[in-house]
């Protein structure tokens, strides 16, 4: 596939995927055998290996029940050989578990993200993300700057 074709790839994922939650979509987009890089947040460790479309969902299903109104918007993208890298700002409110197991905080965050994929034989098969979430959990109130005692 050519770059552009990858590309045209990589913004399927962000489109359909994450933002239309067309879930099916993954089975075309993601290989089965998928190699994820990207520690979630308040995570330890790389998940590794994973089942390429199967993960997609649940990391959807994961984000959602978080951030029912999250958006995903590509804000920029490249690619070179069978490289994509992708440039996003995501956007939501916080109305479920954080993290899975913080209670909602109820505020919105803005942050951006960076997300470089590998693609081969027409599917997305490994995955990096560098993430904000320090931005995100500063305005979702998670945690605070330091400086003088906040009031309240």
């Amino acid at each position: 596939m050519s770059p552009q074709d990858n590309k045209a790839l990589v913004m399927r994922l962000f489109n359909e995927v994450f933002t239309s939650r067309n879930l099916s979509a993954a089975d075309d987009i993601m290989a089965e055998e998928y190699l994820e890089h990207a520690v979630e947040p308040f995570g330890r460790e790389e998940p590794g290996p994973v089942q390429g479309p199967s993960h997609a969902r649940k990391v959807v299903a994961w984000l959602r029940a978080q951030f029912p109104d999250l958006q995903m918007t590509i804000e920029s993208i490249a690619a070179d050989a069978d490289v994509v890298a992708v440039r996003v700002r995501s956007a939501g409110t916080n109305l479920g578990k954080l993290g899975g197991f913080m209670p909602p905080t109820y505020k919105r965050f803005v942050a951006e993200q960076s997300h470089w994929y590998r693609v081969a034989d027409g599917k997305l098969c490994e995955h990096w993300a560098t993430r904000d979430d320090l931005t995100a959990m500063l305005q979702m109130g998670v945690i605070y700057p330091p400086g003088p005692a906040r009031a309240g």
